[in-house]
C-alpha cells in the first residue's frame, strides 16, 4: 500500500481531537514527545505518534542478510517497533495517556499533514534529523506549520 490511499488510512485512524506527534528520532522529536504527552495528560486526550519512512530509510532487521528484500508489511513493522523503542522511555511516565504508533510510508511532510485533518494539535520538532543543523526551524516544522489542518506547536529544545 502506498500514495495517497495509505496516506487516508492513515489520517482515518487519527481519533477526532487527538495530538499527533512526528517523530523521526532526533532530539527535537523527543522534546516535541514530552511536550505533547503533557498536553495531552492535560487535556484528557489520545496521542498518536507517526513515523514516515521510505525503503530507504527504514531500519533493517537485526538478522538482515544482503540481498534480502523485505516486503512492504515486513518494513512498516519495523519502523514501527523502532517508533515504539524510541518513545517508551517518555510514554512510560504518562500510563494515563493512551498512546499509539504509526508508520506512515510517504514523506514526513505529506503524513503530518495529511494526518493532522482529524487532530486536535500537531506536535513536531524545531529541527529534525536532516540538513542545517543552524536553521532555527527546519523544513519539514516550517511546511507543518504552513499547510497542517490543526494548530501546530513547534517544540524548541532547550538551550
Amino acid at each position: 500500500m502506498t500514495g495517497d490511499t495509505e496516506l487516508l488510512e492513515a489520517a482515518q485512524r487519527v481519533d477526532r481531537g487527538s495530538i499527533v506527534v512526528g517523530h523521526d528520532g532526533s532530539p527535537g522529536a523527543d522534546q516535541a514527545l514530552e511536550e505533547a504527552l503533557v498536553l495531552a495528560r492535560a487535556l484528557g486526550v489520545p496521542l498518536v505518534l507517526v513515523r514516515a519512512w521510505s525503503l530507504v530509510t527504514a531500519p533493517r532487521r537485526a538478522d538482515w542478510e544482503f540481498g534480502y528484500v523485505p516486503g512492504y508489511d515486513e518494513c512498516a513493522e519495523i519502523v514501527r517497533l523502532a517508533l515504539v523503542d524510541d518513545a517508551g522511555p517518555a510514554v512510560e511516565g504518562y500510563p494515563d495517556v493512551s498512546v499509539t504508533c504509526q508508520a506512515v510510508h510517504a514523506s514526513p511532510t505529506q503524513s503530518l499533514v495529511e494526518v493532522s485533518r482529524r487532530a486536535r494539535m500537531l506536535v513536531v520538532g524545531a529541527r529534525g534529523v536532516g540538513g542545517l543543523a543552524g536553521m532555527l526551524l527546519g523544513s519539514v516544522s516550517d511546511q507543518c506549520v504552513r499547510h497542517a489542518h490543526c494548530s501546530v506547536l513547534v517544540a524548541r529544545t532547550p538551550v
